[in-house]
């Protein structure tokens, strides 16, 4: 048996979010660094005004997940896997030692940006909850078009997708849903992991290219193919190309599990992804950081630890 850390994609990002981190000397630290290397006042970042701009969304996210992880993991083992979903792999990245937190942080800040400035406004993400895959790729058939662009972006469980595309096509779809399943808007302003942002990704790619990148000290599990990644070109393309790419988090954890892992620790902020893998772990721990004491937390990967070895 073994453990996995799931780090959440946004729609995930809470007012305060860094505010509320345990005050303990690693958190400050990864605190100071971001703030040193972005030029910036973190305490600036994660107001609700400023949770308005993408960017600012992703960097709290990956600072975020990367502090608590740090926390987490002092002075205790390592868990087997780690796994992000969208943004959430680059803070997967940097614990798996694949990717410095600093170059991290320099291109969260682009991918942010670039996704940003390709849809300013129009466009976003929308759940859709009670549907099976094949009755969403129904909705989809009817509705997509030239002026109205909407695809499948995440497919979380069996009856429980996202749908990204522009305002007035997701609008249709929610029509069309009728009865038998419920269109929530997500808390996201782009359309993400779907063919509309295939142009921002190559750029990403291109500052991708000079970013020095290591093989995995963890295993890592791609959210976009649920597969292990093993090299440091395998992961730095996993990287770049995310936002344009379908997530299969449903398989992503199905995955995990099927490779021993019986604890899964949600890193902050939320629960989102403790509730999707309940749905998997037939056996075992699922829980978030957000939710619990670190010391039970650490209780737990110890114990996990042992067992593995």
């Amino acid at each position: 048996m073994s453990s996995l850390l799931a780090f959440p994609g946004q729609g995930a990002q809470q007012p305060g979010m860094l505010r509320r981190l345990p005050d303990a000397t690693v958190v400050r630290q990864c605190l100071v660094e971001a703030g040193e290397v972005l030029g910036e006042d973190l305490a600036l970042l994660d107001t609700e005004q400023a949770l308005a701009s993408t960017r600012a969304v992703q960097l709290c996210l990956l600072v975020a997940g990367v502090a608590a992880a740090r926390l987490l993991l002092e002075d205790g083992p390592a868990p087997a896997y780690v796994a992000g979903l969208s943004i959430g792999a680059y803070p997967a990245a940097v614990l798996a030692g694949v990717l410095e937190f600093s170059d991290a942080l320099r291109l969260v800040s682009l991918r942010g940006r670039l996704m940003q400035q390709a849809y300013p406004q129009g466009y976003g993400m929308t759940a859709l909850i009670g549907l099976e895959l094949a009755a969403v790729d129904n909705l989809l058939a009817q509705v997509h078009g030239p002026q109205t662009p909407v695809y499948l972006a995440n497919i979380n469980a069996d009856n429980q997708c996202v749908i990204a595309g522009s305002d007035a096509a997701m609008a249709a779809v929610g029509a069309a849903m009728k009865q038998g399943g419920v269109a929530r808007r997500l808390a996201v302003s782009v359309p993400s992991h779907c063919p509309l942002l295939d142009e921002p990704a190559q750029q990403l790619a291109a500052a991708f290219a000079d970013v020095p990148m290591r093989a995995p000290r963890l295993g890592y599990l791609s959210g976009s193919s649920a597969r292990l990644l093993r090299s440091a070109e395998q992961i730095r393309d996993d990287l770049a190309f995310n936002m344009c790419r379908l997530v299969d988090w449903r398989g992503t954890v199905q995955s995990a599990y099927e490779r021993g892992v019986r604890l899964q620790i949600e890193l902050p902020p939320g629960t989102v992804l403790t509730g999707l893998a309940r749905r998997v772990f037939e056996q075992g721990s699922v829980i978030a950081f957000d939710a619990a004491r670190l010391d039970s937390l650490k209780a737990l990967l110890d114990e996990e630890g042992r067992r593995h070895r």
